[in-house]
């Protein structure tokens, strides 16, 4: 197919509309100037193996991510946690907490080191859920997510923030001894600007 330009005035918009036909849509482009609202789903890794997950190159027009757990486990009873940084990852200054509800209890831990989003302390525990960071602009962050036990009565809910020193570029998940090792499931991001 060849190239298809379309020049619009300095104001108003531009829409390509499909063929009225069931099953489509209307795309409306942005202006050139504006910032990409492209949503990019990553390429789901097993984390079945290795102590982090790491999704690097991430363009600097993000401005929400969406990680994504599916029956994920470690060998280990450490925490697992979420990184985030700009060309390097960030291990210290988050702020937040996470809670754990069980069927007859609570309790919560503050974070410091990542944002924390499992505190089962079980190797046999096996967490779906996500977990998302938006960010509020200046490189500050902020996220929310919920993982729940398919093993047990469990769930996990993270809530905190992060201002980063520069332009988000990668995203770790990992646990907070950093040696425990994942050993089945899988991960995936969804980024959107």
């Amino acid at each position: 197919m060849a190239s298809l330009v379309l020049t619009g005035d300095t104001s108003g918009q531009v829409t390509i509309a499909a063929p009225a036909v069931a099953g489509t849509n209307t795309l409306t482009l942005q202006a050139a100037t504006a910032t990409n609202a492209v949503n990019t789903r990553g390429t789901a890794v097993a984390s079945t193996s290795g102590t982090s997950i790491d999704f690097t190159g991430l363009p600097d027009w993000v401005k929400r991510i969406t990680v994504m757990y599916q029956g994920i486990s470690t060998n280990g009873t450490s925490n697992y946690q979420v990184q985030i940084g700009a060309g390097s990852i960030v291990t210290s200054g988050y702020l937040g907490t996470n809670s754990t509800v069980a069927s007859a209890s609570a309790s919560t831990v503050n974070i410091s080191a990542g944002f924390i989003i499992f505190t089962g302390g079980n190797a046999a525990a096996i967490s779906h859920g996500m977990t998302v960071l938006t960010t509020l602009g200046s490189n500050v962050w902020v996220v929310n997510g919920t993982l729940g036990r398919s093993d047990g009565n469990v769930s996990y809910i993270a809530a905190g923030s992060l201002a980063l020193g520069g332009t988000l570029d990668r995203i770790r998940i990992t646990t907070v001894n950093g040696t425990d090792t994942f050993d089945a499931g899988s991960i995936n991001i969804l980024y959107e600007g």
